[in-house]
């Protein structure tokens, strides 16, 4: 029997209509959380997640702006256009979309956000409270899994979670979020990664596994146990001549080697990335409250 889709666009969609309430809970109060984008340069990539960020504002209430600079801006222009958000009233939550064209800017950009503002949860702030289990933005494509894990009624709770990927947007928080005494947490955590020998001893005793290598085919059925669950993050392209563009998308895991396998699986597209999104206007949305001084 074929594994169950984790449908992260139903389960995005649920969360959506809860956020529409909260949303206009804070309309009648005068508030309208407000997210502002700052996209540099012309990567088709960043344009059209940039594109869905927006039009998701735009569907559940969420005013969004959006400031687009060359990939020659300056590292003075970037901390402009940041500094302006910070000091701007309407705005509630700061997205700057990564990479940027010069990848040595991006830790000064990160930390020129106002920790409050810091929807994407990459301050240093934000993630030295998410370590110490203090209240915090917390990284979106983390919060995201946990949310879809609890939500499909696979909890990570007392169970193995091995984690494909050790880096600062999915691996690493994802681990410190999974060992936190709460509700979406309290599982045992591997990480494996480049360094490892024999991934697949680790992945074969997972009871979820999370891969977020960024590499088709990491993980293949004879790395899978019966009746376990799978979170693909990654989103790898690669050629198919029968596709109009040429090429498909296709995920790190052997989606269809695995299916009949597992227990639940995530499809790529339509799996991680709608929860990404949410998350990003979950937080938004709990920015504006804390501003008008809600819980």
């Amino acid at each position: 029997m074929s594994g169950q889709i984790l449908d992260g666009k139903a389960i995005s969609a649920d969360m959506r209509e809860e956020l529409k309430a909260r949303i206009e809970s804070l309309k009648q109060k005068g508030v309208t959380p407000g997210l502002g984008v700052l996209l540099v340069g012309e990567d088709p990539a960043s344009r059209s997640y940039v594109t869905a960020k927006e039009k998701a504002c735009a569907q559940i209430g969420i005013h969004s702006e959006e400031v687009r600079l060359p990939a020659t801006a300056t590292r003075e222009e970037i901390l402009n256009v940041v500094n302006g958000y910070n000091h701007d009233d309407r705005i509630h939550g700061i997205l700057v979309q990564l990479p940027l064209p010069d990848a040595e800017m991006e830790q000064d950009v990160i930390a020129a956000i106002d920790p409050d503002k810091d929807v994407d949860g990459f301050h240093p702030v934000n993630i030295g409270r998410m370590l110490l289990g203090l209240t915090a933005f917390l990284p979106c494509t983390p919060h995201g899994i946990l949310q879809m894990l609890k939500r499909s009624g696979h909890p990570a709770k007392g169970k193995h979670v091995v984690i494909v990927g050790r880096s600062n947007i999915v691996g690493r928080p994802l681990a410190n979020l999974l060992t936190l005494k709460n509700d979406l947490g309290n599982a045992t955590v591997t990480i494996c990664h480049t360094g490892t020998t024999d991934l697949g001893y680790h992945t074969r005793q997972a009871d979820i596994i999370v891969a977020a290598a960024g590499r088709p085919n990491t993980v293949t059925p004879d790395m899978v146990k019966d009746g376990a669950v799978i979170v693909d993050v990654g989103v790898n392209r690669v050629d198919d001549a029968s596709r109009p563009r040429g090429y498909r998308l296709v995920g790190d895991v052997d989606f269809d080697g695995v299916r009949d396998k597992v227990a639940a699986i995530t499809p790529v597209p339509g799996g991680v990335g709608p929860m990404t999104i949410t998350m990003l206007l979950y937080n938004t949305v709990w920015s504006a409250e804390r501003r008008a001084g809600g819980n």
